[in-house]
């Protein structure tokens, strides 16, 4: 089984994703890892600063043969981050997608005011963020985004609205 994790910045995918590893003991893959990795190996020309259409572009088609190659190994993964294309399911065949559970995990507009501090202090909560320089406004417009997106492709999401309480059973 594969869980793929994705949202906006700061919404808690790597938490969610460390919370499942101890929990059911599946590994897990962070594609900010992987973009790191690609990026300090000088894999490619792109930046921690490029913009995230580009690297949803350049780590998208590694990430997607990774979750395949999973799947047809019998593995459980978790893989999470957000450069995962609203469009993911177009690039699975049936086979694929009868083994993957996706997750978008979204702040409602309310939850980002009323807990915006918050959201700055859980920050680097298991990961360092060198490179974070959030305002209020940037995590509002990021999750709209990532909402309608959601709606307009059909993807499920886990709204947060009152309080941060994530618990997915598999």
């Amino acid at each position: 089984m594969i869980i793929l994790i994705t949202g906006a910045s700061h919404t808690g995918k790597t938490a969610l994703a460390q919370n499942l590893l101890e929990k059911y003991g599946y590994p897990y893959l962070s594609i900010d890892h992987l973009k790191m990795g690609l990026i300090r190996s000088a894999n490619t020309d792109l930046t921690p600063l490029s913009s995230d259409e580009m690297l949803t572009e350049y780590l998208w088609p590694i990430v997607r043969e990774i979750i395949k190659t999973a799947i047809e190994n019998g593995q459980n993964l978790i893989v999470e981050g957000v450069y995962v294309p609203p469009n993911w399911r177009e690039d699975f065949l049936t086979e694929y997608l009868d083994n993957i559970k996706f997750y978008c995990l979204v702040f409602s507009e309310k939850y980002i005011k009323n807990h915006f501090n918050e959201i700055k202090q859980f920050a680097n909560i298991i990961e360092n963020r060198c490179y974070d320089d959030i305002s209020l406004a940037s995590v509002l417009g990021d999750n709209t985004k990532f909402l309608d997106e959601c709606k307009k492709h059909g993807n499920e999401y886990l709204l947060i609205d009152d309080e941060y309480k994530i618990n997915i059973d598999l």
